[in-house]
Formats: C-alpha cells, sequence, structure tokens
C-alpha cells in the first residue's frame, strides 16, 4: 500500500503542474480509481515510529511524519479529492510553518502559514501568472507587498485586508504610474500621477479619481490648479500658460476624468475561491479530531478543584443559535401606527434628492434650531403619499449630515429604505432598555431604532460635529454607528412627541451568536438577575458573567487598543459615561474545546465537544471582510474566579477557537446633575470605584484599563 499511495500522489501532483485547466478532472478522476482500505489498515510507520502514510475514507491523503497522539506534527503532505494540496510543516495537526499550498487550477501560495491560514511572509502565484509577494494576515494580504498582475501592472507598497491601502506606487503596463496613498483598493488621499507622455497631475484623491485641491501640469510648463470633482459645479481653477502662446487655453478640465484616467483603471487580481484554512481534516476513523490540550483533564482551578468537575457543573447546556428577537408589529399592535407613521417619515427623508455628494459640511449642516416640520394627512398633500394612518407631523435632525454619515457609512439609499420601510414590519423587544427606551429591529436585523428620551436628543445634538469628525478621521471606530436623528408628533389634544435614533445592529451577521456581554468594567450590579435556566443566546450578561479572556491576534490587539484609546478619548471630551463594550460570540462549529455555558461532555473525563445545529462553517475569510470589531477569528481563554466579586478570573490556558463582534455603545449618557448626585448617593454605600455613575475623565480610564485585561495578546 505505501507505494501506491506514493503513485497516486507523485501522478495528482503531476496532473496539477501539466495543465491547470484539466488538472481537477483528473485528480479526482486517480482517486475515484483507487481502491481504498480502511485508514487504520493502512499505517506503515517507520523504524522511528514517525512516518506515515494514510488514505483516509472519504479519499484524503497524508504521507508524513506523524505524532503518537494520532495527528501529523513535523513534515508531511496532505492531497484532498478536489486536487488540493499542501506540502510542508505541520504542529499538533494544524499547517504551521513553512509550506506549499497548490490548488487544482495551477494557483500556488508558498510561504508562511500559522493555525492552517496563509499568515506571515509568502508568494502566492495565481493561475493566469498574476503574483503576490509580500505579507500576509489570515489568508489576506496585510503589509507591505508587491503585487505583479497577470497584464503587466504592478503595485509596490502598503496593503490592509487584501487591498492597496496606505502608501504605494502603481505602474501601469502602458508607461503611466502613481505614487501616493491608497484606501480600499482605490487612490485616495494625496498622491501624484504621472503619464507616459509627461503630464502631471499632483494633488488630493478619492475613490480613484481626483478629487479636491490639485494642480495639473503639462510637459512645456503649463499648469491647471484649483478644486478637481467630476461634478462640475463643485470644480473650479485657473489656468497658467507657460508663455503667451499656448496650446492649453481651451482645455476642458472634464477632460482629466473623462479621457486621462481612462487608461488608469486599476487590476484587482485573482480571488481566492478555496483557502487552506476551509480545509476538513480526518485524523481517526473519518472524524475530525484536532489535537488533545497537554494535562487539560488535570489542571487545578484556583480553588483547587478538579477541572473536569467545573465543566460538568457549568457546561450544561448545548449552544444553539438565537432565536429572533421581537414581537412583530402587525395590526392591531399598540404601536402600529407608530411603525407607519416612521416608515412613512424615513420614505419621505431618504427619498429626497441629495444636494451633495462632498464629505466636507458647512457648520449650518449642524444647525439644529430649525422647526420645520413635515404634515402627513392620511388623504396625502403635494409632498407626501395618502396613507392608512393616522395624521402626524415628521421632523429630521440635521438631514445633511445623517445623509453624510450614512454615505460615509457605505450604506445604499435603496438598501437603506427597503431594509426600514420595505413591505416586512419591524419588531419590538419584549422590554424596554434600562432607560425606558424602546428598540426596534428591522426585518433582516441590520438596523436598530431606539426611541429616545428628549435629554440623549439634546446630547446627540450637542456632540454632532465633533463625532462626524471623529467617525470620518477613524474608519475603524468602534463607537455606534448613528444614521438618522428624527421625531413624531401624533396628532390629538395631546400631540405626543416620540423622538427616535436611527442605529446599525452590531449583532447582525449570518453566523449564530452563542453569547452576549455587555462589558463596563464595574462590578456593583453588572451580574445577570436571571436564573440560569432562563438564559439563552439572546441574554445579554455582564461583567461579573463574563468567565472568558479574548485573545486577538497581536497586530489586531495593537489596533484594539489604539481605537479604544482614541475612542474613550473622544467620548471624555464629550462628557460621556456609562457607554459599554457590547461584545457578541460564534464559537466555531469545529471547535472541541471546553466552552464555558456551551458543550457537552461524552463522559467523567473527557473533552467538552461543541454542539451546534447549524451547518455554517465559521471561516471569516470566506463570508465576510474583516475588521476591528467585526467578524473577528481569535480564541477565548477559560477563567475561573477565586471569589464573587472578582471582576476578571484566573486564565486556565483552555482555550476555544471563535469569531468575535464588539463595539461601544450607549454613548448618549453624559455627566450631568443627576448622575453627579447618583454618584454622591452611591459612594455612601458601596465602593466608589465598582459604581457606573463616575466622572467621565475617571470612567474612561477604569473601561480601558479593564478592556486592556479582558482582551489580550495571543502571541
Amino acid at each position: 500500500m505505501s507505494k501506491a499511495v506514493v503513485g497516486v500522489l507523485k501522478a495528482a501532483e503531476a496532473s496539477i503542474k501539466k495543465s491547470p485547466s484539466s488538472a481537477r478532472k483528473r485528480a479526482v478522476s486517480l482517486f475515484k480509481t483507487m481502491s481504498v482500505a480502511h485508514v487504520d489498515d493502512e499505517v506503515i510507520i517507520d523504524e522511528e515510529g514517525s512516518h506515515t502514510e494514510k488514505i483516509f475514507s472519504n479519499g484524503d491523503i497524508y504521507i508524513g511524519q506523524w505524532a503518537t497522539d494520532n495527528y501529523p506534527h513535523g513534515n508531511g503532505k496532505y492531497l484532498w479529492p478536489d486536487g488540493c494540496m499542501y506540502n510542508g510543516e505541520w504542529c499538533r495537526g494544524r499547517i504551521v510553518g513553512k509550506g506549499r499550498f497548490s490548488w487544482p487550477s495551477g494557483a500556488t501560495y508558498e510561504g508562511q502559514f500559522k493555525n492552517s491560514y496563509m499568515d506571515g511572509e509568502g508568494t502566492f502565484t495565481g493561475s493566469l501568472m498574476d503574483s503576490y509577494k509580500g505579507s500576509w494576515v489570515m489568508n489576506r494580504k496585510q503589509g507591505k507587498g508587491t503585487m505583479s498582475y497577470a497584464n503587466g501592472d504592478r503595485y509596490e507598497g502598503e496593503w490592509k485586508r487584501g487591498f492597496n491601502d496606505g502608501q504605494g506606487k502603481y505602474h501601469w503596463n502602458n508607461g503611466h504610474q502613481y505614487i501616493g496613498q491608497w484606501k480600499n483598493g482605490k487612490m485616495n488621499g494625496n498622491g501624484t500621477m504621472i503619464w507616459a507622455n509627461g503630464n502631471r497631475y499632483d494633488g488630493c484623491w478619492e475613490e480613484g479619481l481626483p478629487k479636491g485641491n490639485g494642480t495639473f501640469h503639462w510637459q512645456d510648463g503649463s499648469f491647471y490648479t484649483g478644486v478637481w470633482s467630476q461634478d462640475q459645479k463643485e470644480q473650479s481653477g485657473k489656468f497658467y500658460p507657460a508663455n503667451s502662446i499656448n496650446p492649453h487655453e481651451d482645455w476642458d478640465p472634464s477632460q482629466l476624468f473623462s479621457v486621462d484616467m481612462g487608461d488608469c483603471l486599476v487590476c484587482e487580481g485573482e480571488n481566492i475561491s478555496d483557502f487552506p484554512s476551509d480545509k476538513v481534516f480526518l485524523w481517526s476513523s473519518g472524524d475530525e479530531k484536532p489535537p488533545p490540550r497537554k494535562n487539560s483533564s488535570s489542571r487545578m482551578s484556583v480553588d483547587g478543584s478538579s477541572r473536569s468537575v467545573i465543566f460538568r457543573k457549568s457546561l450544561k447546556t448545548t449552544l444553539q443559535p438565537a432565536k429572533r428577537q421581537g414581537e412583530t408589529i402587525c395590526k392591531g399592535h399598540k404601536n402600529y401606527e407608530l411603525m407607519l407613521n416612521l416608515q412613512l417619515g424615513i420614505r419621505h427623508a431618504v427619498g429626497r434628492p441629495a444636494p451633495t455628494k462632498s464629505l466636507k459640511l458647512k457648520p449650518t449642516a449642524f444647525d439644529t434650531r430649525q422647526k420645520l416640520w413635515t404634515k402627513f394627512p392620511p388623504e396625502g398633500s403635494k409632498n407626501t403619499p395618502p396613507h392608512q394612518s393616522c395624521e402626524f407631523k415628521w421632523k429630521d435632525y440635521c438631514p445633511l449630515v445623517f445623509r453624510t454619515l450614512r454615505k460615509l457609512f457605505n450604506v445604499d439609499p435603496a438598501d437603506y429604505m427597503i431594509s426600514i420601510c420595505g413591505n416586512d414590519a419591524l419588531r419590538e423587544l419584549s422590554s424596554p432598555g434600562k432607560s425606558g427606551s424602546f428598540f426596534y429591529l428591522t426585518h433582516d436585523d441590520k438596523y436598530m431604532i431606539k426611541t429616545m428620551k428628549k435629554s440623549e436628543v439634546k446630547v446627540l445634538k450637542r456632540m454632532l460635529p465633533a463625532y462626524y469628525d471623529h467617525v470620518k478621521s477613524f474608519e475603524n471606530t468602534l463607537v455606534t454607528k448613528f444614521f438618522g436623528l428624527h421625531c413624531v408628533k401624533l396628532s390629538g389634544p395631546i400631540q405626543k412627541k416620540v423622538r427616535f435614533v436611527i442605529m446599525g445592529n452590531l449583532l447582525c451577521t449570518e453566523v449564530p451568536i452563542h453569547k452576549r456581554y455587555d462589558l463596563k468594567g464595574s462590578s456593583h450590579g453588572r451580574i445577570t438577575d436571571k436564573p440560569e435556566t432562563e438564559i439563552d443566546a439572546n441574554t445579554t450578561l455582564k461583567d461579573l458573567d463574563l468567565k472568558f479572556i479574548f485573545r486577538l491576534r497581536k497586530d489586531w490587539f495593537e489596533e484594539f487598543c489604539s481605537q479604544v484609546n482614541k475612542d474613550c478619548d473622544f467620548l471624555e471630551q464629550e462628557r460621556i459615561m456609562d457607554y459599554s463594550l457590547l461584545v457578541g460570540i460564534s464559537f466555531k462549529e469545529s471547535n472541541r474545546g471546553a466552552v464555558e455555558g456551551g458543550a457537552e461532555l461524552d463522559g467523567p473525563g473527557t473533552t467538552p465537544k461543541l454542539s451546534t445545529d447549524t451547518s455554517v462553517v465559521l471561516n471569516p475569510a470566506r463570508w465576510a471582510p474583516v475588521r476591528l470589531g467585526i467578524n473577528m477569528p481569535s480564541r477565548v481563554e477559560l477563567t475561573v474566579r477565586s471569589n464573587e466579586t472578582q471582576l476578571i478570573g484566573e486564565p486556565t490556558g483552555e482555550f476555544s477557537d471563535v469569531v468575535l463582534f464588539f463595539g461601544i455603545i450607549d454613548i448618549l449618557q453624559d455627566y450631568d446633575i443627576s448622575k453627579k448626585l447618583e454618584h454622591a448617593y452611591k459612594s455612601f454605600q458601596y465602593d466608589a470605584t465598582s459604581i457606573s455613575a463616575v466622572d467621565p475623565k475617571v470612567y474612561s480610564k477604569r473601561f480601558k484599563d479593564f478592556m486592556f485585561r479582558v482582551f489580550a495578546d495571543d502571541s
């Protein structure tokens, strides 16, 4: 069998190298013609007991070094029936170290791997012979690297999450070149474009085109300088000839966009459809089994009890995806008419023509003193449609600001209206929040609508200019994203006003959220008062319920610390306190670690196994972009407290692979007189450092200190 395995492996390798277009079919046919025995009958171990050749029941082949704990460890080759192959280093059953991964298309990656991800320095060569050589982070180009495209173009510079991002130089095969700043794969910021004929543009760029102040130079010394934009209404400038007789005086600035930029399209490169981290390994009898953790069953907790006993006490339920939250607002619901009013008003507000596309706003855009109300009679009017609800009045606060914020957050107006104002009803969460506000969710879970007290509206209006500048400056900010601020005045003798804000739903994702936490870094009252039997995936747990340390890879942890510092500085300057970090945890389906509150034990002393009812394989690199706080693959380490009031427990060395979602919420509580009185009152009864109502400066420091302990570098 040893010779047969080697023969099949070599034949498959040769078939992949021969012709990329038909390699997959040949590789699969090789497997189909083989006689496959049970894996236990195929093990051939050399004299040192470290070399093995296996054909698994599904057709996978492995040849290489094998640990006594029954998983690859050392150097080895693995071939899948679809024609993909890995040849390189393994560590405890995972692809770690240097290696080469090849696809049936003929594409290859050669370089460093971490935890089965392309991670570190490496070279990807596509099936069309475009190639990238440089730094990788979790299957994505990140850091410095050089991309050579199949058409002859070349980019040298910085990358972020798979896109040209930072400082870089792009050479076109026709001789043009751009040197400057990039963002999300497009020229953005300050940069210089030099055409092959010697003409050049120096100035500002946005979304791949000149935008803002800049100068266009001709080779003869003439130049045109001013403000540039595709929108001719925004464009202005002046022409300066090099001499009295100049052929460029009749030149139209719009030619820069329609002609000169026409030959400067940026290539995207070949997409990878199947990552090494997507692959499943079958180590024993066809069952996926990651390597066991050393001494996991014999570790002692801080109180001296056995680890397995702690597991049996705390791991009673299986992890299930959260059921859809809230009650659908149907006809007859007490807030049915309010929902209709809200949808009508938003459709009216968002559907109006946009006055500008620029992200630069004048101070007048933030003026909240205007008292303009729009009347919505049931029979309709010149500006409003007929409807089946009661008569109401509608007010938009700072519409231009929020329209620009939606553009900044890449929200498509049509999708926004469909989410909130489509045929589907909103859902009302079962109980109001601590402030008495009600929450509504859109049918697709993308947006959350919160009713607001007048004091909260005042805070948001006051901080709106600073908030706009902050989110514009820091694209990875963790603070809540606001999309609109509105008010409905109901008809009748009372003329009740309902104010509400529309926010992004941080935990809107296709993968199941198994645990959610609201963390502030304080201990007084920061524990869930529900019985354990009533806690489910929709229950928001608090600081003293937390039994994890969140471990992020080094670069993500550094970015997390930097952004938390910036966000807290902003909130402190705006005199905001009582905010919290909302964290959602999705445990990986393939995980077999000790998962607090979400695993089942096969028997005494065995490793807990994660159980879910979802078929979704959680690989963030496949289903969504990874951003700070969004779709972040990481690990959680189980902790154990020595007493009930200990804010962060002692780490146990038990890890689980997860995907994290997190962001800073509840940022509209300023330190007003009521909070000062609350602080003074509670300080007499409790430790002043344990309560939530403290001065913003103190709150910010405590919040950061806590976050930098509960989040850690997974080096």
